[in-house]
Parts: C-alpha cells; structure tokens; sequence
C-alpha cells in the first residue's frame, strides 16, 4: 500500500474538512503571526560555534518523500535542537540535524559528544502551506522559520542534499566563511561526484565551499584533483 508523508495527510485532512479554503490559505496571515510571537517569546540569544573535531553522523527522520514538500531552516533556543528534532518527529514531521562527534578532554578521562553541525538549527521538510508552518512554530524550543517574516524561505534540495553528503561520507570539511560570490562548480567523479557548491583558492589548494543560504553557513572540503564542471 502507498503512503504519505505527515506533511501531506495533514493537509488531505484538512483540506476534507475545509473544503472552502484553498491550500496553504487554511491560516490568515494573522494567526500565522500570532504563532511567530509566541514562539519568539522564549527565543534564548546565547548560542555558538563549534569546532569540527573528530567524525560525522547524521540525524534523519524516517518518512516517505513528499513530491510537494520542501526544506525551511527553523531556528532554535540555545541547545534545543535535540528536544525540537524529537518533537518534530513524534508529530511525523521529516527534520534533519546534521551532527559532530568531538572528544572533549579531561585531566582524568576522555568523552565522545555528538553536538550539532550547525547549533541552532533544525532542517524541516514539509509542504510550503500555514498550518504546517504554524505545527512547526508550535514546537516547543522553535523561535521561527529562518528567512521571509512570516513563512520562511525554502532552501533548496541540493544544499542539504550536499551537507548530507560529506557529513554521512566522513569525507574531512571545515567551517568556511559564507559566501554569495564566486564561481558555482559542479564535482564530476570520485567520492564528490555531484556536488555542487563555489570553487575558491585556499592556501593554493583547490577547494569547494558548500552553502546553505537561509541560515548563511557554509562548510569547505578538498577538491584537489578532481573534475570540476562549471555551472
């Protein structure tokens, strides 16, 4: 039997039940408004970087692809991504918390601790529609939908899908500085084959600077040798 992700069966039940509204038009700009402000009131300042020390795992929510659905960046409190992913996920709702594990030192023991790639954040996938948008506000640690004021802006498929790539490969990656300028290139072969992201000169060594617009971080990996195609 066919199935359908949350996002979707929402949706085909909200739409039988309200079947004067159109989709993505079942919450006035009002209410959406309303639920920003409530999640913004518990919205912690404090967060910060981390360094990439160690190897790469990756969180992912187990649901069927939704052909509708796109990625939003919801911003979290200060080290809520955990508690934000596991909600989402109990409501079926596809999240991406892309994870380190560092080893931190002590002066008598050492600690493997998986911290999030990308503090602050957790990737959401869900049909560009209000009450999905306002499930998601609603999470408890959510502060909002990174980008436009009231419904955030999608993130394209090929930027997580990049992010995915090195993280699940353990392919070596460091934090990079954003950028919006530069040539896009395309990797052709080898372990990198597809990836897209800007090509840049690091130290004299080939490098691709992968990005995620919305939430304006990027990470960089070596590309010495490899087949590059520009875009």
């Amino acid at each position: 039997m066919e199935r359908s992700c949350t996002s979707c069966s929402y949706l085909q039940t909200s739409l039988q039940s309200r079947s004067t509204f159109a989709i993505g038009s079942a919450l006035t700009a009002g209410e959406l408004q309303g639920a920003l402000k409530t999640s913004q009131k518990s919205c912690d300042p404090k967060g910060g970087a981390v360094s990439t020390i160690g190897y790469q795992t990756t969180e992912m929510a187990s649901c069927p692809p939704c052909a509708d659905a796109v990625w939003y960046a919801a911003q979290t409190r200060s080290r809520h991504e955990r508690l934000v992913a596991h909600h989402l996920g109990m409501r079926g709702i596809v999240q991406y918390v892309p994870t380190i594990t560092e080893t931190h030192i002590w002066s008598d023991r050492r600690k493997k601790v998986e911290l999030p790639l990308f503090p602050g954040y957790v990737f959401v996938h869900i049909v560009a529609s209000n009450e999905l948008r306002v499930q998601v506000l609603r999470i408890p640690g959510v502060v909002r939908l990174v980008g436009s004021e009231l419904g955030g802006t999608p993130i394209p498929d090929d930027q997580i899908q990049s992010v995915r790539t090195l993280v699940d490969r353990n392919l070596p990656w460091a934090s990079y500085p954003f950028l919006k300028e530069g040539q896009r290139v395309r990797v052709r072969g080898g372990a990198l084959d597809g990836i897209e992201g800007i090509f840049v000169k690091r130290s004299g060594v080939d490098t691709l600077v992968i990005s995620v617009d919305a939430i304006q971080r990027s990470l960089s990996v070596s590309v010495q040798g490899y087949s590059l195609e520009a875009l």
